[in-house]
């Protein structure tokens, strides 16, 4: 059975994941009634089968931004905490900032993948309700940006590269954070990052949102899975300031061009993963699978070049960003 069949999709599903949920839910009565009854229904399955396959590719063709931000946030779609479980053959986590506390928002350990050995960082969103709220849900406060930088100075005395997940839809905005120094703790890591003298690999698994994102996403190579959106300010974040109604938050997304096809052109990203038919919530070990050959592909790449080599194509890389296909602005 393909991508499309493999995983039932919830019954309270995505909007326009209905008619599939309707095709997938014949198809499982059909299996049943096969499985228990001398009935062969294995040709009318195949149809369904294979109508269900062709109606997920032509309705994932043609999303939305808005619906994409929606995929983005599906709660079956695989967190850090999965990559860790599916992807890693060894992880030991890190904790602390060695100031406040240990932000539960942001985890950052030592990892080994095959043949490479890497320092992760990413957004932790929880699982259950109560992780969630124990993770911000995945807003990270101030402390778990100095957290990450911390241990990403430890990666480059160690002379380990550096693989940063984003998955957060901001930065958290309580007072507490505030006090605590939010906005100078996201900009010592962009300054900062630019510095570290070893690879940086940054890909968005999910939802990218604003400063909270930039905290832990200056790399050599920035990456998207396909259905993850990336932006300088959430769809309702901006509706609400500008139309001060959440109602319009499609139309948000809409001008944001916060897809992955968008930032691609733009030249903010440098590749775009593609997902299993259907979104990587309908397959998170396929889509884990990738990314880990991409992860491996970049790792490969840039752990040959110098330091100097390294440092200046970070600096022309953001130089250029915002520009068709990230070429270098006159001057840079």
């Amino acid at each position: 059975m393909t991508d499309a069949a493999a995983k039932p999709v919830v019954q309270d599903g995505l909007a326009f994941e209905r008619p599939l949920i309707d095709l997938q839910t014949k198809i499982a009565e059909l299996q049943k009634l096969s499985a228990g009854s001398h009935l062969e229904l294995s040709g009318e399955i195949e149809l369904l089968e294979e109508r269900l396959r062709r109606q997920t590719a032509e309705v994932y063709a043609q999303l939305s931004p808005w619906e994409r931000v929606n995929v983005a946030r599906h709660a079956d779609r695989p967190m850090t905490s999965d990559y860790i479980q599916l992807m890693l053959d060894d992880f030991v986590e890190l904790h602390g900032d060695r100031v406040f506390g240990d932000d539960r928002a942001i985890v950052t350990g030592l990892a080994s993948m095959g043949p490479h050995r890497f320092l992760l960082v990413g957004h932790r969103k929880g699982k259950t309700v109560k992780d969630r709220l124990a993770c911000n849900f995945g807003c990270a406060h101030p402390e778990g940006y100095r957290k990450a930088l911390q241990k990403m100075r430890l990666a480059e005395k160690m002379r380990l590269p550096i693989v940063s997940f984003i998955n957060t839809p901001g930065a958290y905005p309580g007072i507490g954070a505030e006090e605590r120094g939010q906005a100078g703790a996201i900009a010592r890591n962009i300054l900062d990052m630019f510095e570290i003298k070893v690879p940086i690999v940054a890909l968005v698994i999910g939802e990218g949102g604003s400063g909270g994102a930039l905290g832990i996403g200056v790399g050599d190579r920035v990456g998207m899975l396909e259905n993850s959106y990336y932006s300088v300010i959430s769809p309702e974040g901006c509706a609400a300031i500008l139309w001060k109604s959440g109602d319009k938050a499609p139309e948000a997304a809409d001008a944001l061009k916060l897809t992955s096809k968008d930032l691609q052109r733009l030249g903010l990203v440098d590749k775009v993963i593609e997902e299993p038919l259907g979104g990587a919530h309908r397959d998170p070990k396929g889509a884990v699978e990738r990314v880990k050959l991409q992860l491996g592909a970049w790792l490969e790449e840039l752990t040959k070049l110098s330091v100097e080599e390294l440092l200046a194509q970070r600096y022309r890389k953001f130089r250029g960003m915002g520009t068709p296909l990230g070429s270098p602005l006159p001057g840079a």
